[in-house]
């Protein structure tokens, strides 16, 4: 299926779903840290915004990246999950992180964290995936 953007470009297209700096930090943290509700996603360090946080999370949703379902652990809250379009995300996420450790000043102990992720390859990479299929 095509997807419909300003061009046909594959990395056009990609940008289209996720060039702003918060959809890609929503699914970071969802990827590796586990976060599932809205209140956790809230709570990082870059402080998205309550609005902008609940229309990225619509935006993902839209997009096939994020599902939503009712939180049986807790009435009235929402749970997110990520879909097999947002899993394979996880080597690019990785190779993106490897690109800011390399050329910017990241904080040493997520430096540390990232160069493990990166140096684990494919085969950890592949883990990661399966173990949020999961």
């Amino acid at each position: 299926m095509r997807e419909t953007g300003r061009s046909g470009c594959p990395i056009n297209l990609a940008l289209e779903v996720f060039g702003d700096r918060w959809s890609l930090l929503i699914l970071r943290d969802m990827i590796f840290a586990g976060k599932r509700t809205f209140n956790q996603l809230l709570d990082s360090d870059e402080g998205i915004a309550t609005n902008v946080l609940r229309d990225r999370l619509n935006s993902l949703g839209e997009r096939g990246l994020l599902t939503k379902s009712d939180d049986p652990e807790r009435k009235g809250r929402t749970r997110y999950a990520l879909t097999e379009r947002a899993i394979t995300l996880v080597p690019v996420l990785v190779h993106l992180g490897h690109w800011g450790e390399r050329w910017l000043s990241a904080a040493p102990d997520l430096r540390r964290m990232n160069r493990r992720l990166f140096t684990g390859g494919p085969a950890l990479w592949e883990t990661i995936m399966d173990e949020l299929r999961a």
